[in-house]
């Protein structure tokens, strides 16, 4: 396994540059986390990518609770629990018995497709046009869903599409999405650290970047103020779309 000292000054310019993302997605395009998990993998052994990109999504998450704690909308949280903690479970036994390129594929091919349809059904809307809530197999199965790609892949995607559904304010969403991410990050930890994928490494890796996620976070705090309900909306869907693709790779 490689050394840390091995690595290249263009390794860990990647590495502090996918440190920053991962602050700048959780407090404002939360669909960037995949742009970081890819830039991760580019350079960091497998187990390694996945290990790291957990912690420092937990050291995000804390600036994201911060930042957005009194917007949270509880009754959706409490909503979805049950089944997230079901997909939960789903993926860290899968993660056990098989290899995850073909999930992430999977994944991917499915998130297009939600993605795609999310888009096609926004342009031909009007702003006048109602959408009926999401039934209770709809929400069990975004749940579900999102829990087992959370823990095969880090793939957060599904829920921010589910967010979207709901049409939340932009604030909102982005503090139901802080606290759903935060929650199932700490559930996924001693998972992770039962599978090996928590190491001193990765570790010591955390804590160096850690400053990076700060500063994204900062960064990206600033940045969601500029931004119209609307452009948020695209932006999610279009940063959704890429990582879907990304995942089909």
């Amino acid at each position: 396994m490689t050394d840390l000292a091995t690595l290249s000054v263009a390794a860990w310019i990647v590495l502090v540059v996918a440190a920053f993302v991962i602050g700048f997605s959780k407090t404002a395009i939360g669909g960037l986390v995949m742009v970081a998990a890819a830039l991760f993998a580019s350079v960091l052994p497998a187990r390694w990518s996945t290990g790291v990109a957990l912690l420092l999504l937990l050291v995000g998450d804390l600036f994201a609770i911060r930042a957005y704690t009194r917007y949270a909308d509880w009754k959706v949280l409490r909503g979805l629990a049950p089944s997230v903690l079901v997909g939960i479970v789903a993926g860290a036994v899968f993660l056990r018995f098989a290899g995850d390129t073909t999930v992430k594929r999977t994944i991917g091919a499915i998130l297009l497709v939600l993605v795609v349809v999310s888009i096609v059904r926004k342009v031909r809307s009007t702003p006048t046009d109602e959408l009926p809530p999401p039934s209770v197999p709809i929400e069990a199965a975004a749940g579900a869903g999102s829990g087992f790609m959370s823990m095969v892949a880090n793939a957060g995607s599904l829920i921010y599409l589910y967010l979207l559904r709901l049409r939340l304010p932009m604030l909102v969403f982005l503090g139901t999405g802080a606290w759903y991410f935060f929650v199932v990050n700490l559930v996924k930890l001693p998972i992770s650290i039962g599978l090996g994928l928590i190491t001193s490494t990765t570790l010591v890796l955390t804590l160096v970047l850690s400053p990076a996620v700060a500063i994204g976070a900062i960064v990206g705090r600033y940045a969601v103020k500029k931004l119209t309900l609307a452009a948020f909306e695209w932006i999610v869907l279009v940063v959704t779309l890429l990582a879907s693709l990304n995942l089909l790779r």
